[in-house]
């Protein structure tokens, strides 16, 4: 564990995407969060204020752009400025949750690339540095022009799964030929086989059903069979890649996914489906109505608390990969 050094002139802020985990980060660094209130005018207009002097002033942002993304995108843009015109010496936004992010090239004719739009705001904002976890595409951070360290919450599951003693016959799937490097990495720190669930339909995520995959590559039957994502949204993929390898003769299913979107009924489609459990992280905070029994919720917050010690102290955030 890494000590903060030299904190005086650190301030940590929170704006109301994640405030339990920010206060977490907050404790295990040894510093309060500083004082700042978000309101709303009648028209919905957001108003910030900094209720306590930054200037000259390190400072750190946490905040996910998750629901209501564009409230919360907003909230963080507005923080930023207000600290900026405060004097700030740097700004660094902590991002747990990147929104936008599974917008990061044009699919079709006609369409944005929002998450190229997201960071060219926070440019213009002119934040100093983005702390993020499991970006969708990895290759969102060649969108900035300012550092990005992008986190990985592979070891905290792989720890996870070793604390959990679940045998020797593990197997590490993939719901789709996308999400193979994700899958690898994953196998690589459990020492496990990879498999991939042949879904080639690239609207499953949106759609609210669809058929059970036909085909799986890779050896599943009689293993216990973990499938990796980095999101999990409507929750239909991961309930049908769980069908597959129900299918295929997979003797225990357990889900992982860094980023618990957990939109609309998600939650009873993942209740209902073949998995034992469903592991997340605290990226996003869930209200009560999204929780469910088979939901095991793992916290990201040492690893913020060693990312923003080590930007502090200018370490390398290198040794946070390492075994």
């Amino acid at each position: 564990m890494t000590e903060i050094k030299d904190a005086k002139n650190v301030r940590l802020f929170a704006l109301n995407s994640n405030e339990p985990l920010a206060k977490s980060v907050a404790d295990k660094i040894g510093l309060p969060l500083s004082k700042a209130s978000v309101s709303h005018f009648a028209d919905e207009e957001i108003k910030v204020t900094i209720d306590e002097s930054v200037r000259g002033c390190e400072t750190y942002v946490i905040q996910s752009v998750s629901d209501p993304v564009n409230t919360n995108l907003m909230e963080l843009l507005i923080m930023v400025d207000a600290l900026r015109r405060a004097s700030a010496a740097k700004i660094n936004v902590v991002m747990p949750y990147y929104g936008y992010a599974r917008q990061d090239r044009k699919a079709r004719s006609r369409e944005p690339i929002t998450a190229k739009l997201i960071a060219n705001l926070l440019e213009m904002d002119k934040i100093d540095r983005l702390i993020t976890i499991d970006l969708h595409a990895a290759q969102v951070q060649g969108f900035f022009d300012i550092p990005v360290d992008h986190l990985q919450a592979t070891q905290l599951f792989a720890k996870y799964v070793e604390k959990r003693d679940l045998g020797d016959d593990i197997v590490v799937v993939s719901p789709d030929h996308a999400g193979v490097s994700l899958a690898r990495r994953f196998a690589e720190e459990i020492k496990a086989p990879i498999a991939i669930v042949d879904n080639r339909n690239d609207e499953v995520r949106e759609r609210s059903s669809q058929e059970v995959p036909e085909y799986v590559i890779g050896d599943v039957k009689d293993k216990v069979a973990i499938i990796v994502d980095d999101i999990v949204d409507t929750g239909v993929r991961m309930s049908l890649s769980a069908k597959a390898l129900q299918k295929f003769g997979a003797k225990k299913i357990y889900g992982v996914a860094t980023h618990a979107v957990l939109s609309g009924n998600a939650p009873q489609v993942l209740e209902d489906s073949p998995l034992e459990e469903m592991w997340v992280t605290d990226t996003i905070e869930l209200p009560a109505e999204k929780e469910f029994k088979k939901l095991h919720r793992l916290s990201v917050a040492e690893l913020l608390k060693e990312a923003i010690v080590r930007v502090h102290n200018h370490q390398s955030i290198r040794e946070l990969f390492k075994h």
